[in-house]
């Protein structure tokens, strides 16, 4: 029994090995074919390797620079625009009626939300494409018609940023500049308050855009974008497509020009067009409500950090340059401001600091993203003085009655930091340079005379082009509308006249 286990255990083991040879046989072809195989494709990749690298690279070095759309500089960009929006309403609005007198709050109310709402229209319509499309033949001083009705424009558009290669959604920044088109405007009416008709407003707000603000915001903002300026090839071109101030080396971070002499001159020139309030400088006008003055200089310093620290357009270092100078340098001018009027009338006034804060603001607001934190707490202390002196002496011997002082701010003002830009920018006082794109750093600065210069060129081209261009706008509305409410509507007020409303029952 035993030998008869052991036979059939042995037989097994044979069968079993037997099965194993002629399996291994059979596939050991197939595997030699394997191996012989795999080995081919290795060597025939390794021969086509250094082929395959070239190709790369050709279509590398062929292929252009794609944009490519950040989500947190697109979320940065759409929180700056809502915030700017909050500038001109409530913002604009509460300081500017906290100024006024009580009678002629509603009227402000008024005017502030009119020209904000036809602005908005205006922008959609025709705006958008003077400022920032190819002008042709006129393109130094104004875009063309190309995306008027915001013709070509949807959600896969794109514009860049200032960097090669990095894009926002092109809607964004519309709608982002279209608010700076809005409080450009509605700063104006501070040198007309308390007199001019609602009707006048209307008009204006229609007009004055086009013949001003949009040629303004081409020639000083329009270029032909960073992926263009990183070719050295491209110089001669990119100079002589850009906008006139652009073209002349002048630096304007978020609207000194296009925004604050622009509308400075704009007032002046409607308050000379319109003459004095009934009364100017016979009896008091005292601001009938500062709370809602502070307010309102609360909101506008708030809402300028998107103002300013969203015109650069991303959510990088240099957003964080302009965030910290739109705080430092109305601070500075607030203080120097104050301590000013202190010295010189005895008590230092809430009125003096909230004006000399928005001084501030206004003075940074071309050099934002070019100063340095110090150079911007400097600016911010050397324009309180002249901006305090603008709104009393220079205004009390020139005679002229700019309401709530526009011109002695925003014009003032705008124009110590254009000029002041072209000193603080440079990296030897701490300023952050300006960019050369072609050599892929920071260039080499100018000289101080030479980019003092170029700011001074863009501020003369600005009180020109907006002198001349406000003039026959307010002279065409005062045609067609009158100007001006009559005595008896200013002695009685304007707002129940009309709006048929109060501000306050008692």
């Amino acid at each position: 029994m035993t030998k008869t286990k052991g036979l059939w255990r042995s037989l097994r083991i044979a069968a079993l090995a037997l099965v194993g040879a002629v399996a291994l046989g059979a596939t050991a072809p197939e595997l030699a074919f394997a191996q012989e195989t795999t080995a081919a494709v290795e060597a025939a990749a390794t021969d086509a390797a250094p082929d395959a690298v070239a190709v790369e690279a050709a279509v590398e070095e062929a292929a252009p620079t794609s944009p490519v759309v950040d989500k947190g500089d697109t979320g940065w960009m759409l929180i700056s625009t809502v915030i700017v929006l909050m500038m001109i309403i409530p913002g604009l609005a509460l300081f500017y009626g906290g100024l006024v007198r009580a009678k002629n709050m509603v009227s402000l109310l008024s005017q502030v939300f009119v020209v904000t709402a036809i602005g908005m229209v205006m922008w959609l319509l025709i705006g958008y494409s003077l400022a920032f499309t190819d002008g042709g033949g006129l393109n130094r001083f104004v875009g063309g018609l190309s995306k008027a009705f915001l013709n070509g424009v949807d959600t896969t558009t794109l514009v860049e940023t200032f960097s090669v290669g990095i894009s926002i959604p092109e809607l964004v920044f519309v709608a982002f500049q279209m608010t700076f088109a809005c409080i450009t405007a509605a700063l104006v009416l501070g040198g007309v308050a308390e007199r001019v008709k609602f009707s006048t407003i209307v008009i204006f707000s229609i007009l004055w855009p086009v013949i001003v603000y949009y040629p303004m915001a081409h020639m000083v903002w329009w270029w032909g974008g960073p992926i263009m300026a990183s070719d050295p090839a491209n110089a001669e071109a990119l100079a002589a497509g850009a906008g006139l101030i652009w073209s002349f080396g002048a630096l304007d971070f978020a609207g000194g020009t296009v925004v604050h002499i622009n509308s400075g001159i704009a007032a002046l020139v409607g308050a000379l067009i319109l003459g004095s309030r009934t009364g100017y400088r016979k009896e008091p006008m005292p601001p009938h409500n500062l709370t809602f003055t502070v307010i309102g200089a609360g909101l506008l310093w708030v809402g300028w950090v998107g103002f300013n620290a969203g015109s650069n357009l991303e959510s990088n270092a240099y957003a964080a340059l302009a965030l910290i100078n739109t705080f430092v340098a109305p601070a500075g001018a607030a203080l120097s401001w104050t301590l000013t009027e202190w010295l010189t009338k005895g008590k230092p006034s809430l009125l003096g600091l909230a004006s000399g804060a928005v001084a501030g603001l206004v003075a940074v607001t071309p050099a934002a993203g070019f100063a340095g934190p110090v150079g911007a707490l400097i600016l911010g202390l050397v324009v309180g003085p002249i901006c305090l002196f603008a709104c009393s002496a220079l205004k009390s011997w020139l005679k002229y009655d700019d309401s709530l002082d526009v011109f002695g701010i925003h014009g003032i003002g705008g124009i110590v930091g254009a000029i002041g830009t072209g000193i603080v920018v440079n990296p030897a006082f701490g300023g952050a340079g300006i960019v050369d794109y072609a050599a892929g750093g920071i260039a080499v600065y100018p000289g101080l005379v030479p980019q003092v210069i170029a700011q001074a060129k863009g501020v003369l081209v600005t009180i020109v082009w907006s002198g001349v261009g406000s003039a026959i706008v307010w002279i065409i509305a005062r045609v067609l509308t009158g100007g001006r409410v009559s005595k008896e509507v200013e002695a009685e007020g304007v707002d129940y006249a009309e709006h048929g409303e109060v501000a306050y029952h008692t």
